[in-house]
Parts: C-alpha cells; sequence; structure tokens
C-alpha cells in the first residue's frame, strides 16, 4: 500500500456510509477568459496548453511540469495543401504520401485497435477552420480547460446553494461537449480532480475566499457531491458522448521533495513548493475516494463511461512504477460484496510530451518511443486499457531537414503503435491501447521563445501547419497506419 493504511469496502457497507445520496510540464490549457458567471469557467487561449487559469479562481503558481497543448493557431480556415518537400534523407516506403486518402485518419487508426482524437477550447470553438480540421480527421476531443474542476466551479451559485454544497456553470463546456455530439465525436471528460490551480475557495467555509478551510469530512462531503454532479450532467444531457473520464490527474510527484518518504505510489504532497491542497484539506486518501465516489455514479446511472488516472512523464520508469503501484491499490482499495476487489480504475492515461522542453536538445530520440512501448506494455498488465491522452512530439526547429525528421519520427513512432495490440509481437498490450489523442495538432511558428506553449509544444510540433494544412507527418502517418 502506498503509506497509507488502505481502507476496504464492501459495496453494501460503503453505501451505507457515503455522506451523501448520490444523484445523478506539467499542466493543461491556460484558460483567460470567463464565462457568463465571472466566478466560473475560465477558458483555454487559441494556443491550448494545459497552464494556469487567471481569473480569481486561480490559486496557484505557473506549473514545472509538462503541459497539454492542441495549438489552435488563429489563422484561415484550411485549405488543400501542398505536402512539404521532403529533404534528401535517405528513402523509405513507410516515408510517402498516399495515394487513396478517403477515409479519415482515425479510421485507419481503428483498424490497429485504437481511435484517434484531438483537442479544442473556447476559443478554437470560433474558428471554423480548427473545427473543420478536428470533425474531419478524429474520432473525439478533448476539452483542454472547460471540463476542469476551476472552470466549471461557480463561486456564486457554490454560496447560493441551500444545501451547502458546490454549484457549477456548465455554459463553455455543454457548447463543446454540444458541438462533439452533433458531429459524432465522444468527448474525452478531462479531469474531475487535479490541484494544480484549484480554486482554493472550494475548501473554505461558505465558499468564501477568506473563510476558514473546512474539516476533511465536509470536503468528503463536497468532492463526492462535485464528481457526482459533474458526471450525471453530462450524461444526462449529452448520452453516451463522454465516453471515459480523467478522474484524477498529475497525483503522482517528480522529485523526492514532491511525495513522503518511503511511498512507493510517489503520491503528490507538494507542487512547485506548494502543498497539494486535496491532499492536505481532504486526506491522504483522497484519489482512492475520487475514483470510489466516480465508480459509484457511473454504476448508478447504468452509463458505458472508462474511468482513467492521467499523467505526464509516465514513460520514464520511476514514474511509471510509482503509477503501477498507485493503480494496483486503487484497485484493491473497494471490495464486492464477496469480498473481491472492485475495480475502481479502467485505465492509464500517458499525456506524451516528447522531447525536449523548450529545447531542441532530446526531440525526436529513437529511444523515447522505446520507452513509451515498454510503458504501454507495463500498464496493460495491470488489466486497463492505456491512452496517449495529451501527445506532442516536439520540434523547435522549422528547416525543412528538422521538419522532415519530425515527420519521420512520427511515422517511427506510429509504426510502433499499429503493432502494439498484436499477439505476434513479444511483448503486446493484447488490445488494451485504445486511444492516441494530440494536443499538439498544429505548427504555431509565431509563438514567441517565452510562451508557455512555445515550450510545452514547440511552434513546429504539429501533424498540421498554421493554416491546419495537412504536412508530411500527417502523412507519413496515415500511410503507415494504412499499410
Amino acid at each position: 500500500m502506498c503509506r497509507i493504511k488502505m481502507r476496504k469496502f464492501t459495496s453494501i457497507a460503503l453505501s451505507a456510509c457515503l455522506c451523501l445520496a448520490l444523484a445523478g510540464c506539467k499542466t493543461d490549457d491556460k484558460p483567460t477568459t470567463a464565462a457568463a458567471d465571472t466566478t466560473a469557467a475560465v477558458t483555454a487561449e487559441a494556443t491550448t496548453a494545459e497552464a494556469a487559469p487567471t481569473t480569481e479562481n486561480a490559486t496557484t503558481a505557473a506549473p514545472t511540469t509538462a503541459a497539454p497543448t492542441t495549438a489552435a493557431p488563429t489563422t484561415a480556415a484550411p485549405t488543400t495543401a501542398a505536402p512539404t518537400t521532403a529533404a534528401p534523407l535517405p528513402e523509405d516506403p513507410k516515408y510517402t504520401i498516399p495515394t487513396d486518402m478517403t477515409e479519415k485518419l482515425t479510421t485507419q487508426a481503428e483498424k490497429h485497435g485504437f481511435t484517434f482524437g484531438g483537442c479544442i477550447g473556447n476559443n478554437e470553438m470560433n474558428n471554423a477552420g480548427y473545427k473543420s480540421m478536428i470533425a474531419d480527421n478524429f474520432a473525439s476531443v478533448t476539452a483542454t480547460n472547460e471540463l476542469k474542476a476551476y472552470s466549471l466551479l461557480s463561486q456564486k451559485a457554490s454560496k447560493d446553494d441551500p444545501n451547502g454544497m458546490p454549484g457549477m456553470n456548465y455554459t463553455q463546456a455543454d457548447r463543446i461537449v454540444k458541438w462533439a455530439q452533433e458531429n459524432g465525436l465522444g468527448v474525452r471528460g478531462h479531469v474531475l480532480v487535479w490541484d494544480a490551480y484549484m480554486t482554493d475557495w472550494f475548501f473554505r467555509e461558505g465558499y468564501d475566499s477568506k473563510g476558514e478551510y473546512v474539516d476533511a469530512e465536509t470536503m468528503k462531503k463536497r468532492l463526492e457531491y462535485y464528481i457526482d454532479a459533474v458526471i450525471t450532467h453530462f450524461e444526462t444531457e449529452f448520452p453516451g458522448v463522454v465516453y471515459c473520464w480523467d478522474v484524477v490527474n498529475e497525483a503522482v510527484g517528480d522529485s523526492s521533495s514532491e511525495y513522503a518518504a518511503g511511498d512507493p505510489c510517489h503520491i503528490r504532497t507538494k507542487r512547485n513548493g506548494d502543498d497539494n491542497i486535496f491532499y492536505t484539506k481532504v486526506g491522504e486518501d483522497y484519489i482512492y475516494l475520487s475514483f470510489l465516489y466516480a465508480r459509484n455514479t457511473v454504476e448508478k446511472l447504468g452509463a458505458n463511461i472508462k474511468l482513467f488516472y492521467n499523467d505526464y512523464n509516465t514513460f520514464y520508469s520511476d514514474k511509471r512504477n510509482a503509477i503501477i503501484n498507485l493503480v494496483k491499490n486503487i484497485n484493491s482499495y473497494a471490495k464486492n460484496a464477496d469480498g473481491t476487489d472492485r475495480k475502481l480504475c479502467d485505465g492509464v492515461g500517458m499525456q506524451g510530451y516528447i522531447g525536449g522542453y523548450g529545447t531542441q536538445a532530446g526531440c525526436m530520440n529513437a529511444g523515447d518511443i522505446e520507452n513509451i512501448r515498454l510503458a504501454i506494455v507495463k500498464y496493460a498488465e495491470l488489466d486497463v486499457e492505456v491512452h496517449m491522452t495529451e501527445v506532442s512530439v516536439r520540434n523547435y526547429e522549422g528547416d525543412e531537414q528538422t521538419v522532415e525528421k519530425h515527420a519521420r519520427f512520427y511515422a517511427d513512432l506510429f509504426e510502433m503503435l499499429k503493432k502494439i495490440n498484436s499477439e505476434d509481437e513479444l511483448l503486446s498490450a493484447h488490445g488494451k491501447f485504445t486511444n492516441f489523442t494530440s494536443w499538439g495538432l498544429c505548427d504555431n511558428p509565431k509563438l514567441p521563445k517565452n510562451n508557455y506553449s512555445y515550450k510545452m509544444n514547440g511552434p513546429y510540433c504539429g501533424l498540421f501547419n498554421e493554416k491546419y494544412e495537412k504536412k508530411n507527418s500527417f502523412y507519413y502517418v496515415y500511410n503507415v497506419l494504412q499499410n
């Protein structure tokens, strides 16, 4: 067990002790504007990268971990692009522009057991070109900010609730999920519980920014209510569209200063020197409780929603092993009525920021592909699904030869992924690798070097250029999956 003494529950005993009846790096995108309720719903910049909200909900400093980004440049609608010209590198039929591209990119991926997704934020919802790029190529989207707690929580609605439970503003989130529904896209719910930038008032008396912090039992009631209400809202309003939820995000620390000594799960106690507020105010078992609350809601709704643990640096051995320990503990935390383990976690999300952070050094390293392959197999051995959830294949240089190397690296990555589920492979995920989602979708050459998205993704990371035109990276990936 991970440092804390794990509590075991049977499904029957648990239902009797729940406080409320259920009703219904790195960092993610950088929210910048508020929804109609200015105390809630923060949204993302066009260059979507998980980062600090700028509304009153933000309580923590800029993260030091990898951030998701889908850079949606604010340029014109898509055009039919001529592919980039290959630099004089050795010829290989793998690195070829397909002659038949009548099917979606995700259709090619699905032949190998996984779907292909992209991402979108509130700003991109006003961009017809970007939306067409997503709808024409992918099976699913992740909202970069709009489904996070700091975006959904409304301080005013929380203060006004007669039962003292948190209130939400779903305006921006609903807009994205409705658009996905109308375009036949699934939505990854991202994310229910994340300590970075979490609204501090959520943990205080009367939801007052200057109030005293409430006790742990009150926080558990609030957390349970929030998780239940959010999952229920989207399943009720848009049945079957949100196909999975990242229940907890980035709860495993990177260095010994971020977790308790001797904890094999490396559960995060600190981020950038600040306390993990869920750990300190809800309790050391907040991860396990979050999955328990989410599982209770999904089962009550009878919904087909998978529950994931999501993190960055998941393919490096030390963190990978800690996540393995954590998932094992999550799935042995509660018991069924017959005494067997109750499976609370269905999968691991690997964010996938690949390459040097803010620098070309370390980018397009073939060793990363092998590390990713091994991590996928190791997680699949836990009998859970594996997704790559916020992928950015970093590239900071736009010269012809480097762009071609980037395209070839992308092809090599997918050469590995198309085989990962095969039983013929020495190490196979046995069909458990089921989704690849890119957050570094588009180039953005005008990004200044001090911009967060520049560091997180690189200005030449995309499958598409800044005009949403397909690059060789797209063509080569398509070709690898097609053949």
